[in-house]
């Protein structure tokens, strides 16, 4: 058959090929940056990847809301967020992220840095590691953008991401653990239902979920070592660093009872629990939902809750 027309991994979201071109089924439609009238935030798009081709869109809230005059304005906290879509689909232009994030940053009064990493397979693991931890690099960098040095906290930092991103915040943290200055900076980090797997199956985990992970890992990322049990995607791994060497000290993970990953991200939390890590871990579960429902159901009582508990921990509470 030929490679081009052969499907090796069909999912919801993307067709991948034997030639390992791409159809990609979601997450191709955009929306520019600009200000958005309903929440009343401003974002803008930079590029920060040089010839690498990646950029960040940045979104800023309004910095009068709830402020008294004469009150001084404080810095805002700053978000680093990652999108999902199985390190394959979706972008930080997405009317989804674009519309969530609004809605998160407007909420949480937080500069949000959306970071548009490279996609597999084009561009195989660990490029998105990579470029998620330039982008962080970046941020926390006084100087390289106005909205960031004029009204960002770049002491109070917090990861965020959902499914591959989810995956991705828990990777960053742990390479940013190497430099004690971007590590220090690093407030909290919340998982949104992460992207884990391994080789052993955990209690509620599908025979058919499993086989498609072990497909699609192989695939974004072709050099990894013991396949389902690389550290990568699973944490919990033998060969995986120890969930001690977190460099934050809040940790929030967030799942649904429906969701097919939730088996897998529990045993996570509870290895961070037992790890000794000095820091505080919190489970939120969602019930009657299922893989990241919050993107698409802004205005449910459970997408409502989740944005509560976020905005709540952010603040400290």
């Amino acid at each position: 058959m030929d490679p081009s027309s052969e499907i090796i991994l069909g999912t919801p979201m993307f067709r991948i090929y034997k030639d390992l071109h791409v159809d990609r089924l979601v997450g191709t439609d955009t929306v520019p940056a600009g200000f958005d009238a309903a929440t009343a935030v401003a974002s803008k798009d930079v590029a920060i990847g040089g010839d690498a081709g990646f950029s960040v869109r940045l979104y800023l809230p309004n910095r009068t809301a709830n402020q008294t005059d004469g009150q001084t304005k404080k810095r805002l906290r700053v978000l680093i967020y990652f999108h999902g879509g199985g390190f394959v689909a979706e972008s930080a232009a997405s009317p989804t992220y674009h519309g969530f994030l609004n809605s998160l940053a407007a909420r949480a009064g937080m500069l949000v840095v959306s970071v548009n990493y490279r996609l597999a397979p084009e561009h195989p693991l660990p490029v998105a590691y990579e470029d998620s931890l330039r982008a962080l690099e970046w941020a926390v960098s006084a100087g390289n953008d106005p909205w960031l040095s004029e009204h960002g906290d770049l002491g109070r930092v917090f990861l965020v991401g959902d499914s591959a991103g989810g995956n991705i915040v828990h990777n960053v943290a742990m390479m940013a653990a190497s430099s004690a200055d971007v590590a220090a900076r690093i407030e909290g980090a919340v998982l949104l239902h992460a992207m884990f797997w391994g080789r052993e199956p955990i209690a509620g985990e599908s025979l058919e979920a499993a086989e498609m992970i072990d497909r699609l890992w192989s695939i974004v990322c072709p050099e990894a070592t013991g396949g389902l049990d690389d550290p990568r995607l699973n944490p919990m791994a033998a060969a995986a660093p120890s969930l001690r060497g977190m460099p934050c000290r809040m940790l929030l993970v967030c799942e649904s009872d429906g969701d097919f990953f939730r088996p897998r991200v529990r045993a996570y939390y509870e290895a961070v629990v037992a790890s000794g890590w000095g820091g505080e871990v919190e489970w939120f579960e969602s019930m009657g939902k299922d893989h990241v429902f919050f993107l698409s159901e802004l205005g449910c009582h459970q997408a409502v809750a989740l944005m509560d508990r976020l905005v709540s921990f952010f603040a400290g509470n």
